[in-house]
């Protein structure tokens, strides 16, 4: 395939789309292919983007999108303390029949900056301390502050919260030990290869 992939990306906030832009390009290039990544919906959280990609949704039906159809749609909604398959469910449910074939969903359990802790090897080589990371806390910020302290940690200057590494890790993480570590994660890898795959030989 010689042009570029197009991806549409639904996201609730800046956290995820400073990680999921990287990666969608990481991806990508593992996969040998081109993407060019649009951000739709960056702010208002989670009931804003979802509304959003409801509207996005009748507008790219009737056609009155002046850019280039996506290939490949991703939205991305935090779980929340609620399971990986009510909020992948509830993605689905909020996509036309017509755009599900496109689908790629994001669901962070709980939260998006747990991802960003993944793979604490790769976190260590890029931060310079390992974070100290409990299997599965729903507690709101719980997340957010274990990636502050450990950037803290290891002497760095506290400037977005952590998501300024986002590039970093997202280009060191071990992808299969990641996944391996969080199944939610690994979904959305295992989609965005499936998407890719299928898109470059379309």
């Amino acid at each position: 395939m010689n042009r570029s992939l197009i991806v549409d990306l639904f996201v609730e906030d800046r956290a995820h789309e400073e990680f999921l832009k990287p990666l969608i390009h990481r991806i990508a290039r593992d996969e040998n292919v081109i993407v060019t990544v649009r951000p739709r919906s960056a702010r208002g959280g989670h009931g804003r983007a979802i509304r959003e990609y409801e509207v996005y949704q009748k507008i790219l039906e009737k056609g009155l999108m002046s850019d280039e159809q996506p290939d490949v749609i991703v939205v991305a909604i935090d779980g929340n303390c609620a399971t990986f398959n009510k909020k992948r469910d509830e993605i689905i449910d909020s996509t036309k029949a017509l755009f599900r074939e496109r689908l790629v969903t994001a669901c962070p359990d709980p939260h998006v900056e747990r991802w960003y802790l993944a793979d604490p090897e790769s976190f260590y080589q890029v931060v310079g301390t390992m974070p100290k990371v409990e299997k599965r806390k729903c507690k709101r910020d719980y997340y957010k502050n274990i990636l502050v302290q450990a950037i803290r940690s290891a002497g760095h200057p506290i400037n977005l919260g952590g998501i300024e590494f986002a590039p970093e890790l997202t280009e060191a993480m071990d992808l299969y030990r990641a996944g391996q570590n969080h199944h939610c994660l690994k979904a959305l890898i295992d989609g965005l290869r499936a998407k890719f795959r299928q898109a470059d030989q379309a």
